[in-house]
């Protein structure tokens, strides 16, 4: 059954209750629920590439990663959204009961579409820079070689770092891993040009 969304605001506990029978996910903007895009086969793939390789044991400390059906709460927003990958340190911390709300992620990863970018540049960006776990941030350009950076300071200002071509090698700034950009984008196929 599809999510029927009237225009009315509802509240947290009102979209978390229509989202656990929505066929499709939404994200929740301070009172309004918003259809979420479809993901293309090649967001997909750069997602799950990472996913897959991402290994649960750093330097001897427990990481988890999360991906795109996890909610992550965005309290002084009054948030809740759908980020492509989370990467936790130790365990999560969950926003009420449900194991489906998150609220600590140290890295964030989101894949960019034609239709999401401006999103994920801008206004996402800094919704997500309220969570004091929120330590990096990278977009993966879906269309082409290309990975963006953004490294938390300790003075909380943000530098970025730009990769780009499939040789480059993505080295994460708050855990010590790296991967290739030849391995984000494994069996992905650049002439395939969809739509989300």
């Amino acid at each position: 059954m599809q999510l029927q969304i009237k225009q009315r605001y509802y509240t947290p506990e009102e979209y978390l209750q229509l989202e656990e029978t929505a066929q499709e996910k939404h994200e929740y903007r301070n009172g309004e629920i918003i259809p979420m895009v479809g993901a293309t086969t090649n967001h997909n793939q750069i997602a799950g590439n990472i996913y897959k390789l991402f290994p649960i044991n750093i330097d001897n400390q427990e990481y988890y990663i999360y991906i795109e059906g996890v909610k992550l709460w965005l309290a002084d927003y009054n948030i809740f959204t759908y980020p492509d990958l989370m990467i936790i340190k130790d365990k999560p911390i969950y926003h009420g009961t449900s194991q489906s709300n998150v609220i600590n992620p140290q890295i964030i990863i989101e894949v960019l579409s034609s239709s999401t970018e401006a999103y994920d540049r801008g206004e996402k960006y800094k919704y997500y820079r309220s969570l004091p776990s929120f330590q990096e941030y990278i977009l993966i350009d879906q269309y082409s070689y290309a990975v963006d950076q953004y490294i938390k300071q300790s003075d909380n200002n943000w530098s970025v770092n730009f990769y780009a071509g499939e040789d480059a090698i993505l080295k994460f700034s708050s855990i010590n891993w790296e991967i290739s950009l030849n391995d984000i984008y494994q069996r992905i196929d650049f002439e395939t040009k969809e739509d989300s």
